[in-house]
């Protein structure tokens, strides 16, 4: 398994892995489905280097991405040293792998690296699984809120309450 930044040349392949996740989402009747994705956004994200692809024999087995400021999420706890993961989607040849375990500790030395506090990420609804799967990986499950701000982001954050997770590694 090699990590790697993800490419101008594989943003073909991040958005058919969005496609893939928001289909598999809609078919598990999941309460958000992901939208279209900006795609500036997601240009801007490679470019700043935020955007991160797992390979196994150099097949692309997930893709996420990370910021260093959520501050329409994270709210008042945005001023901590924090890392954020967002958009975590799955080849679904590859499933079922438990590759969150991997990102988390990737997640952990990268942000160990950068003497960073906290790693944190979120998903919207009340989905029981997904928040199982966050606290199995060692994420601390902060609970369900409602965003006041939601204009600069994805349209789906307007659709649900937020499930706020993150790992302290000061701590741990």
């Amino acid at each position: 398994m090699t990590i790697k930044n993800v490419t101008a040349s594989d943003i073909e392949k991040i958005f058919a892995l969005y496609k893939i996740a928001s289909n598999y989402q809609r078919e598990k009747k999941t309460v958000i489905v992901w939208p279209d994705f900006d795609r500036e956004m997601v240009i801007n994200e490679i470019a700043e280097n935020r955007q991160f692809k797992l390979l196994v024999n150099n097949e692309v087995v997930c893709i996420w991405a990370i910021t260093f400021s959520d501050e329409q999420i994270w709210e008042d706890s945005n001023t901590d040293s924090a890392i954020y993961i967002h958009r975590i989607a799955v080849n679904p040849n590859f499933r079922g792998n438990n590759y969150i375990a991997t990102i988390t500790n990737w997640a952990k030395e990268y942000a160990l690296k950068k003497e960073i506090q906290f790693i944190r990420l979120d998903t919207l609804g009340e989905n029981k699984n997904l928040i199982t799967h966050y606290k199995n990986a060692g994420f601390h499950f902060l609970g369900l809120f409602n965003l006041k701000n939601t204009s600069n982001l994805p349209d789906h954050y307007k659709l649900a309450p937020v499930c706020l997770f993150e790992m302290d590694l000061y701590k741990n």
